[in-house]
């Protein structure tokens, strides 16, 4: 504890990345009263619910976030397994009756009492701590069997859970993430593209496997074939970003969020940015996110610890890609997925872990 609190009071760190994360955590303060007094209004008799939740998660975030920030990072290195067999544990809970909580045919929570938790989101850090450790072991990545095959295997064994749940938006966060922590990890290009080719092939296995994944696809292509269906969230994603125009309708001027546009305060925060401050906010949004995975390559360039380093690379990958991921699917690039946008969106457990993956990354920084 002593030296928990020592860590807390010494402030060496990245300012610059700290106030990146400060200024998306207000922009989805902000965005996430305008985006859903509608619903505080018709479901709660309280336009301000979400909002007074969202503060609650983001006061309870950025506890997380210094506590995770003021530990001694190197504990992760000698309880990274305990962390691993942990989240895989809680990953499996929402398989059984009576605890896991289904949402739209989704098992992705688990209930206690009146909150919920997101194992998929533990799994994540998880992930990304087991990956750092097993790569910084690897000697010798000439040799698939030695290199590469072992994150493979970890990385496989938590995306077909998190595929049983069903989460193909998170799987695909998690194998991109790994994917340039092997990258960065010195993996053989050769063993890359086999990989490559290999995940491609699985994916397009696990669309085919599931008929409302295809309709997916079948959207994503047509939307308006299907306007009252599998298209109807891309279409009115796309109607709240076309009428924002440049500089948007105002700060709480939005149509879409009239019961228009699903989901329009969680995974589809950014089509009411787009709406509400116009193409220049969607820009200066793109942007923060931008200087947030800069900064976070930056502390892996510098840091001198080679587990450190891997762990800054995939900690900011993680938060970096799900921000395209997202953005891309609201911008009708990407097929629909149930992913949030990374600090901005509302939430509870999507919020906290990503403010845990930023504390670390502002831990890491005091080794420079």
């Amino acid at each position: 504890m002593s030296i928990l609190r020592k860590r807390l009071y010494d402030f060496n760190i990245d300012w610059g990345l700290f106030i990146v994360i400060a200024i998306l955590l207000i922009l989805g303060i902000v965005m996430t009263y305008s985006s859903s007094a509608v619903k505080g209004m018709l479901y709660y008799d309280n336009k301000y619910h979400f909002f007074f939740m969202q503060l609650l998660w983001v006061a309870m975030g950025l506890v997380a976030m210094a506590v995770a920030a003021g530990m001694d990072i190197r504990l992760l290195w000698r309880w990274a397994k305990v962390l691993f067999i942990v989240s895989l544990v809680l990953l499996l809970l929402v398989k059984v009756p009576g605890l896991g909580r289904s949402v739209n045919g989704a098992n992705r929570w688990i209930g206690l009492g009146p909150l919920s938790i997101q194992p998929s989101e533990v799994i994540k850090i998880a992930m990304v701590v087991i990956a750092a450790k097993v790569l910084t072991q690897t000697k010798d990545f000439h040799v698939f069997r030695k290199g590469m095959l072992p994150t493979l295997l970890i990385m496989g064994l938590v995306c077909g859970l998190v595929m049983l749940q069903p989460d193909l938006g998170t799987t695909l966060v998690i194998a991109a993430t790994v994917c340039i922590m092997l990258v960065v990890a010195g993996a053989r290009v050769k063993h890359l593209v086999l990989l490559g080719g290999a995940g491609v092939g699985l994916m397009t296995m696990a669309i085919l496997a599931a008929p409302y994944r295809m309709k997916r696809i079948f959207a994503f292509i047509d939307p308006w074939a299907d306007p009252s269906g599998n298209g109807y969230q891309t279409i009115q994603s796309l109607l709240a970003l076309g009428p924002g125009g440049l500089f948007g309708l105002g700060l709480g001027q939005s149509r879409q969020k009239f019961l228009y546009l699903p989901e329009n305060h969680t995974d589809f925060i950014f089509a009411m940015i787009g709406e509400e401050l116009g193409f220049i906010g969607g820009c200066f949004v793109i942007l923060l996110f931008f200087l947030f995975i800069w900064r976070g390559f930056r502390l892996a360039m510098h840091v001198r610890e080679p587990f450190m380093s891997l762990l800054a690379v995939g900690l900011t990958s993680l938060i970096g890609v799900q921000a395209m991921v997202n953005m891309g699917v609201v911008s009708g690039l990407l097929p629909v997925t149930g992913i949030t946008l990374p600090f901005l969106s509302y939430g509870g457990t999507s919020l906290i872990f990503t403010m845990i993956g930023a504390g670390l990354l502002l831990n890491i920084s005091r080794e420079l």
